[in-house]
This record gives C-alpha cells, structure tokens and sequence, in this order.
C-alpha cells in the first residue's frame, strides 16, 4: 500500500551556483558515488538538479520532512543495470528509515537544460 508520495521540482542554475561556488555543499547533500556519477556526466548540473529533487521529494514522501538521524548525503540515487534509478540508503539514515517499515521505494527523475524534477513513493 502506498504511504507516501512526494514531488519535488528545482532550477538547474540555482544547484549550480551551490555546487560551483559553496564549499562544501557538495559533500554535505550528495554521496561520493552520485558525486563520481555526476561529474561523469557532460550536464553535470542536470544531474545534480535531479538528484537534489530526489532527496527534497523522498523526505517530503516520508511524511515529516527532515528527520534527526538522516543525512541528505546518506540518501543516495544509484542506478541498477540498465539505468533505472532507485534510491539508497546509507549510515544512521538507513537505520533510521528502516524503523519506520517501508518495504519499498520508488523514485523517477527528469530533467532538462533549466528545469529537474523528481517523485518518489513509499509502500508498506
């Protein structure tokens, strides 16, 4: 049963101003392997825009927003085989979902040259 769905939806320039200028950002919102991922990645922004989306939506899909005991860098977006995303979660974060029971998570990214957007649902 679906317990949670969120959207999220941001402009690539303002994840590329944070990415580009702040010291920091980087590390504290993505994962060394999303940051490998998107510094592969000829848009790199794009990528990043995507992904950031992705966390604001994911914890807007928990239902409490930001919860103590999560990390946006510990909710990580990998890709399986054939390139279908799937979120990932890691450290005190994973520890700190699974207590809640949620069986599965879905997550579907788009984005363009200005615009990212992400959605992700939760089931029980």
């Amino acid at each position: 049963m679906i317990v949670g769905l969120g959207t999220d939806l941001i402009e690539v320039e303002r994840v590329a101003q944070k990415v580009g200028r702040d010291a920091g950002f980087k590390e504290l919102v993505f994962s060394p392997a999303e940051i490998l991922y998107c510094e592969s990645k000829a848009n790199k922004y794009e990528h990043y825009a995507a992904r950031f989306a992705a966390k604001e939506a994911f914890f807007k899909a928990i239902g409490t927003g930001w919860l103590n005991g999560t990390a946006f860098n510990e909710v990580e977006i990998a890709h399986d085989e054939r390139g279908k995303p799937f979120i990932q979660l890691k450290g005190e974060t994973g520890t700190t979902i699974a207590a809640l029971g949620y069986t599965r998570i879905s997550v579907s990214l788009t984005h363009l040259k200005t615009i990212a957007a992400a959605t992700v649902i939760i089931e029980d």
